[in-house]
Formats: structure tokens, sequence, C-alpha cells
């Protein structure tokens, strides 16, 4: 009877567990999408040209491993970027950190696992926002790594702020951004506080199929540091 009683008992937990591990797979979100742009634009820079930008993502209860990269379809010189995100949201609040890695910079041989203060082509920053509904803002600042100098010459811990609001219109969703460089930084090309990214962007699923549709966008972008604007359009393929 006893043995019976147990064996009951290791049902029970093993059905337990298992239903418990099926929950879990359930609220685990995966990401996983591919863009692809006429024109590489970052925070008002521009950053190359024809591009294919994968995304990689798994999210769970508000935390979220996230792998990016833009790699340059027409230009061989265009530099590529692979970067790593872990970030954590809480209702309305998020933080995280970036892990940035590009083909070019202190090091010429460009090797990803090269993390030397002085010598790597990682840049890692650390963000901070909150979304209030009708605006999100969000502060990022760089700690370590390949970072833009000041005016002093010294690592500049570059830093940029910017605010986003969404709103939908003719049936198109839209986002309105304003991005600025509080000092100055060569990393974006700042000799101090400045405007660098004033973008408004359209998106749109097109109806391809009744079981699939395709997301494009288009963007005007404008950098009245530098003086440049930009128009992008691309569109997203994704499961």
């Amino acid at each position: 009877m006893k043995k019976i009683v147990l064996f009951a008992f290791g049902l029970i937990a093993g059905a337990t567990a298992y239903a418990q591990e099926i929950e879990t797979e359930k609220k685990v979100e995966t990401t996983i999408k591919a863009d692809f742009v006429n024109q590489y634009i970052w925070r008002g820079l521009d950053l190359g040209s024809v591009a294919v930008q994968p995304t990689l993502g798994v999210g769970y209860k508000g935390l979220s491993l996230t792998a990016w990269g833009s790699y340059g379809l027409t230009n061989s010189d265009d530099v590529k970027e692979f970067d790593l995100t872990l970030a954590y949201t809480l209702g309305k609040f998020n933080v995280g950190i970036i892990d940035y890695w590009f083909s070019v910079g202190l090091d010429p041989d460009a090797r990803y696992f090269k993390y030397g203060a002085h010598s790597t082509n990682h840049i890692f920053e650390a963000n901070i926002g909150y979304d209030f509904g009708p605006v999100a803002l969000q502060w990022y600042t760089n700690f370590t790594g390949n970072d833009g100098l000041n005016k002093s010459g010294k690592r500049a811990y570059s830093s940029y702020f910017e605010a986003t609001a969404p709103f939908s219109l003719f049936k198109v969703d839209w986002t309105a951004t304003a991005g600025i460089v509080p000092y100055a930084t060569t990393l974006y090309g700042t000799t101090g506080f400045a405007i660098t990214n004033i973008s408004l962007r359209a998106t749109k699923d097109i109806k391809i199929t009744d079981t699939f549709s395709l997301p494009i966008f288009g963007q005007v972008t404008g950098n009245p540091c530098s003086q440049k604007a930009y128009l992008v359009f691309g569109f997203t393929l994704h499961p």
C-alpha cells in the first residue's frame, strides 16, 4: 500500500512539474524577424546604405535578451554591427544594458572577443526609461569600451536622450521622435548640447494573403547638428 501511495504522489508531482513547465513555455516570448532598409540611420547618424537587420530575442516576465545586427547588402565598406541587449521592464519602467560591436574600431583585426579598454570594438551602454503613454522618455549613457572623446580628449561617457510619441492617423501607425546629445562627444560629432535626431516614422501592414501581412515603414529623419536629412524605407519579415 505504501508503494502505491508513493507512486501516486510521484505521478502527481511529475504531472504538476510538467504542467508548470508547459505554463512557463507559454509565457516565454520569442522574437524572430529581419528588417530590410535602404539606409541605416541611427539616432540621426548615417551608418550605412542598403542593409538587412535581423533580430533574435527571448523574453520572460519582463526580462529579455535580444541579439540584433546590421549587414550591408550593396556596399562592402559598410560597417557590420552585432548588438546584445539585456533589458528588464516593470510596468512602464525599463532599464537595460547594450553591448554594441562594430567591425571598425580600436581593434584593426575586428576580433569580437577582444574587450581591452583601449583596444576593443565594443561599446557598452546603459539605459533607463519610462513610458508615460502619450510620450516615452529614454536616457542612454556609454560607460566603457570604444566610446567617443570630449573636448579634453578624455572619455566622453557619451549620452543620448530621446522622447518618442506614438499616434495613429489615416489608419497608419506613426511615431514622432526627438533626440538630443547633452554634451560634447566625438561619437555623435557634437561640440556641446545638440539636437541630433528629429524623426517621423509611419508603419502599416500590407495584407498579402489571408494568413500573411508585410509590415512596411517609411521614415523622415533630420539631424540639425550635422545639417543632414534622410528618407528611409523598409519592410519587416517575420513568422
